[in-house]
């Protein structure tokens, strides 16, 4: 084992940030080395060709020059892959290959016939050989292999040539040349280790923080060490969020120019489920890894930190700081997708980044975070591992939802929600048979809030059983006034949403909430979506307890999703509503037509009821009735209302029916 392997270290991360520098060492001279090397293959084949014209050495001089070509293209493709930092042995790879050809390009002048004079072999040549090898050893101090891969070859010529020349003074050249390799070979590796040793000195700078070494100044030093502790995160080695602010902040105050600064928030994936599965030591190892690959993708500028949990942040300052901000970004991305081995098991976890801009998205310190952090919002959203950029749209779109998040508990608590019920009729005689209790809120800064929207706030605060709860309880309200108004039958149903049917929680709350309110299971309606019945294993046994409770089950925007009728049937489903998709152009539609009429056929078949929902004229209630639809919902009879205002309804209603009725031949 070399001297240079043995100081390699042997933490993995260390060892990567080492081969990286190496490689970024080498592509820094590797370009005036070509050209050098190819300017003296030209003088070269020119001393040849004039001591003895010979093609040989114009096929040798284009063998040069073309592997120098593909030297270069292959130094391009490193440099634009970024490999230097990213795969460090591949970039050591690449170009020990192209020294190792290079080598063996000029092995060959030693044999060609011009180098051979009456003496001997050329002394211009032996001269040219032993400075370009010379030459190739002061280009590579940071990489030994690549210098000797480059100069054995050559060298390793001359001695044989030499050799064969039998001279003695051919024999002592030759003594002189393996020397000369000797030595090169020992103080190849003597650099690569004095190199190594600096970088390692450098890499232990950087993670314990530089202190000073005056042993008079004991006090100081230890101030110094508590400072930078307290801006360390004591797991990753990255900066904390103090440094994070103070920082970020001191840029800002210190003036930056515009277009120079640039914020990246990014937040772990699956890093929660990687913890309770496999234990916090395994998250622990898990952030260690991504802090290391995040480090290595930033420069000697940036500030990247570890903000707390698996959240990180990486301040960008300097030329081009929104394309190194997106290059960083997407790399991190890119490289937390890769296995990260806990135990001898690989580990995938992935990430997701938001990217803001100064000024463009924030002048502060807070404004510019908060944009980054709405980007890696709208990432994750969008399907996490990736780059999100802000925007203001963006901005004012998650400001609306996070506003409603901040409001909609209060607003539950304190009854600011208003529950709409919307009538079901029957189509032949206009017979009131339910309602479908509805969600409304007037937000009092947003004003009207898309019923979606306000599902979705509650899915992000946990408490969508609670605005079920809610909802029901103004629908069992509603039932306890049904029989004054002589609609003892009537039922009222109430939307659940699929993300509900996890353990018991939402049974054993609707059957209280009808206990309480001493109204009959069998007139509240429980309403899902097609997606609820694919789960049969969690929303199974939920529906399963709530139809044994003597609830009615019914499936909402039945036709638009994937439902097995088969499981409709084990579920007990007691009502299919059709999706007002259907509806839509119904008189004139002849597909459409057919659909419904063979819906109502399956309604029939396995005794379930249907009801279809957006009707809105009364050519589209009448196409119904003709093709067997019993019962129907839209606005052509009433639009959603208050419970308060359904008495009046329903005399206008019978009032309307009866004209009808009275006016029909």
């Amino acid at each position: 084992m070399s001297d240079a392997s043995r100081l390699m270290p042997a933490d993995e991360p260390t060892r990567r940030q080492i081969l990286s520098a190496q490689a970024l060492s080498l592509l820094d001279g590797v370009v005036l080395s070509l050209v050098a090397n190819s300017f003296l293959a030209a003088t070269t084949a020119a001393v040849l060709w004039l001591d003895g014209p010979n093609v040989q050495v114009l096929l040798w001089l284009a063998a040069v020059l073309a592997i120098n070509l593909a030297r270069y293209i292959g130094v391009r493709i490193v440099r634009r892959l970024n490999c230097a930092v990213e795969r460090p042995r591949r970039a050591l790879g690449v170009l020990s290959l192209g020294a190792i050809g290079g080598g063996l390009a000029w092995s060959l002048p030693p044999f060609i016939g011009a180098a051979h004079g009456a003496e001997g072999l050329n002394p211009y040549l032996i001269f040219i050989i032993g400075g370009i090898c010379a030459g190739s050893l002061m280009q590579s101090t940071a990489y030994a292999r690549t210098a000797l891969l480059f100069s054995g070859p050559p060298l390793a010529a001359a001695f044989v040539s030499l050799l064969i020349a039998g001279t003695t003074e051919a024999f002592v050249i030759a003594a002189d040349a393996l020397l000369l390799a000797i030595m090169m070979l020992r103080a190849s590796q003597l650099s690569e280790a004095g190199f190594i040793r600096s970088q390692i000195d450098r890499l232990k700078a950087v993670a314990l923080a530089a202190s000073l070494s005056d042993a008079n100044a004991e006090i100081r030093q230890s101030y110094h060490q508590l400072a930078s502790l307290a801006n360390r995160d004591p797991l990753t080695g990255l900066g904390n969020r103090a440094l994070f602010n103070q920082r970020l902040r001191g840029l800002l105050s210190s003036g930056v120019q515009p277009d120079r600064l640039a914020l990246l928030a990014i937040d772990l994936d699956r890093f929660k489920a990687i913890n309770d599965t496999m234990g916090h030591g395994a998250g622990d190892a898990v952030l260690v890894e991504i802090a290391s690959r995040l480090a290595s993708l930033t420069g000697p500028t940036d500030t990247v930190v570890r903000l707390g949990g698996d959240e990180f942040a990486v301040i960008v300052d300097g030329k081009a700081a929104e394309a190194r901000g997106r290059e960083i970004g997407e790399g991190i991305v890119r490289l937390a997708g890769d296995p990260i081995l806990i135990g001898g098991r690989p580990v995938t976890v992935g990430a997701s980044a938001g990217l803001a801009l100064h000024p463009q998205h924030g002048e502060t310190a807070d404004a510019l975070f908060a944009s980054a952090d709405i980007a890696l919002y709208a990432a994750k959203e969008g399907g996490r591992r990736r780059l999100g950029l802000f925007n203001p749209e963006l901005k004012a779109r998650i400001e609306r939802q996070r506003l409603i998040e901040a409001t909609l508990a209060e607003a539950v608590e304190s009854r600011q929600l208003q529950v709409v019920f919307q009538p079901q009729v029957a189509l032949a005689g206009g017979a009131v048979i339910g309602f479908e209790a509805l969600l409304r809120w007037s937000h009092p800064e947003l004003g009207p809030v898309a019923p979606p929207d306000i599902v979705r706030a509650a899915h992000a605060l946990h408490i969508s059983t609670a605005l079920t709860g809610y909802v029901a309880t103004r629908a069992a309200e509603l039932l306890r006034t049904l029989p004054r108004l002589g609609l003892p039958e009537a039922a009222v149903a109430v939307n659940v949403s699929p993300r509900e049917f996890s353990g018991d929680t939402l049974s054993h709350l609707l059957i209280e909430i009808a206990r309480t309110h001493e109204v009959s299971p069998a007139l509240m309606e429980i309403e899902i979506t097609e997606e609820a019945t694919l789960d049969t294993q969690a929303a199974g046994a939920e529906l399963a307890r709530l139809e044994a409770a003597g609830f009615r089950l019914a499936v909402d925007d039945f036709g638009v999703g994937h439902s097995s009728l088969a499981y409709l049937v084990s579920l007990h489903i007691d009502r299919l509503k059709i999706d007002r998709s259907f509806v839509t152009g119904l008189a004139r539609s002849r597909e459409n037509q057919a659909l419904i009429a063979a819906l109502v056929g399956i309604g029939r078949a396995l005794s379930i009821d249907i009801v279809v929902e957006g009707v809105e004229s009364e050519e589209e209630a009448e196409v119904l009735r003709i093709l067997g639809c019993r019962h129907a919902q839209g606005y052509y009879f009433a639009r959603p209302m208050a419970a308060a205002e359904i008495p009046r309804w329903l005399d206008q209603h019978a009032a309307r029916f009866q004209q009808a009725a009275a006016g029909s031949p």
